[in-house]
């Protein structure tokens, strides 16, 4: 099977993903100014402006997003209720890989970063069920 950067689940591209997560970790971090700058999407994500640019162009088109004319981003409700799952999916994994494999939380973080892009819905819901029987609330 070839793989296509898309899971059954997810509507988006592993790198939409990551856009729209760093859009919502962003916003949240301002509390209460839920418009982020493209330049601080970049910066958090290593990357140039003109990919952040080249990424919102499609998240605008899905939806995802909304531009103002000076350049700040918000997420529109269907962008920021996924960017919520990406980001759920990527704590539910990062616990787990720590409190119950014991890996590094620098690897943990880098490899729940991987894998809450090709987890289907179901097994995230399983996993964060799993967490939650052992006392391990993940917030939504």
């Amino acid at each position: 099977m070839i793989n296509t950067g898309v899971q059954d689940d997810h509507a988006l591209s592993r790198a939409s993903e990551d856009y729209l997560e760093a859009i919502y970790r962003l916003a949240h971090e301002r509390q209460g100014d839920a418009a982020v700058r493209s330049v601080d999407v970049a910066e958090q994500l290593g990357v140039s402006k003109a990919s952040v640019n080249k990424a919102l162009s499609s998240l605008k088109e899905a939806g995802m997003v909304e531009q103002s004319r000076y350049g700040r981003v918000t997420l529109t409700d269907e962008g920021r209720r996924y960017a919520a799952l990406v980001w759920r999916s990527h704590r539910a994994l990062r616990t787990f890989l720590e409190s119950d494999l014991g890996v590094s939380p620098e690897t943990a973080d880098e490899e729940a970063c991987l894998m809450e892009h090709v987890l289907s819905a179901d097994t995230m819901e399983r996993l964060i069920s799993y967490l939650e029987r052992q006392g391990i609330s993940v917030p939504e």
